[in-house]
């Protein structure tokens, strides 16, 4: 196979052009080639109808591995040949998959949460395109949603916090200037997400209190959010970092960062006051 960094490249160089899928397809159509689903948070049932009716068919699925409830799979994958992607490289994945799809064998590549955050989907998706195997995203629910559902709170909240951010926290992978988790702290009404992060709270938090947040700052942590085995473990900026220490979780949880975790403080919304009720002569902008 060609090499999978060259196939990025060309890709980006064919991209001047618009991909005239886009305008063909509409996320949630089933499409010719590798879907790349969703598998949601853990629980089969955030599943999406149309990632399970994809999986129920497929002859391979190339999955997650541990990332991917083995509920899911034994609900939806049992007929499947199933292969974890753990440990494989894009030059043993991208050939599996190829040759499977040329062979006549319906695949699916199914990640974890949803594919769009955090999961290296498109770099699969750039070498199978390369190798001339079309693939199209279906979505899943990530876990921050999960984790929301589970802290029954919104991650949007009037009055509260007006905006979320996803991040992940500096280590192998991310350089310490391009952490901005105490960016978003410091501006107040932002939800901050942090994923793969778990084996970083402590350390994540003391940055957090050196930067001269406030340390009762509400945080909550969701392990395994939805899964049979989640747990939540709350507190703030000061103390989270010594509970979850505690608790001895490395991975696999979502860390949410704010106001918004405790539910406290917020405003009625304008959708169900007055302002719902206008004649259509003013428009959102004067909220």
């Amino acid at each position: 196979m060609t090499d999978p960094q060259d196939a990025i490249d060309a890709a980006a160089d064919d991209r001047a052009d618009r991909d005239d899928r886009i305008q063909a397809h509409a996320a949630g159509d089933v499409q010719d080639g590798i879907p790349f689903v969703g598998a949601g948070p853990g629980d089969p049932g955030l599943l999406t109808v149309t990632g399970r009716e994809l999986v129920e068919d497929a002859d391979l699925v190339v999955h997650a591995g541990s990332l991917v409830n083995s509920e899911l799979l034994d609900a939806y994958c049992a007929d499947a040949e199933q292969v974890s992607s753990i440990g494989k490289d894009l030059e043993e994945l991208v050939p599996l998959m190829r040759d499977a799809y040329e062979d006549g064998r319906d695949v699916v590549r199914l990640h974890s949460g949803d594919p769009a955050i955090y999961g290296a989907a498109l770099e699969q998706m750039d070498a199978l395109e390369h190798e001339g195997v079309p693939t199209y995203i279906v979505p899943g629910v990530t876990s921050a949603f999960a984790a929301s559902a589970t802290l029954r709170t919104q991650l949007t909240l009037n009055g509260v916090a007006n905006h979320v951010a996803f991040t992940r926290p500096q280590g192998k992978t991310l350089d310490a200037e391009d952490d901005h988790i105490s960016e978003f702290v410091e501006m107040g009404d932002v939800t901050t997400c942090l994923y793969l992060g778990t084996h970083a709270v402590a350390e994540t938090m003391d940055r957090l209190l050196d930067d001269g947040h406030d340390p009762d700052t509400p945080v909550a942590v969701v392990y395994h959010a939805s899964w049979p085995d989640e747990d939540v473990i709350e507190g703030t900026v000061e103390t989270i970092g010594d509970r979850v220490e505690a608790a001895g979780y490395r991975a696999s949880a979502l860390v949410v960062i704010g106001d918004a975790a405790r539910k406290a403080g917020y405003e009625r919304s304008y959708l169900y006051d007055d302002w719902a009720n206008r004649d259509g002569s003013e428009s959102e902008a004067d909220d």
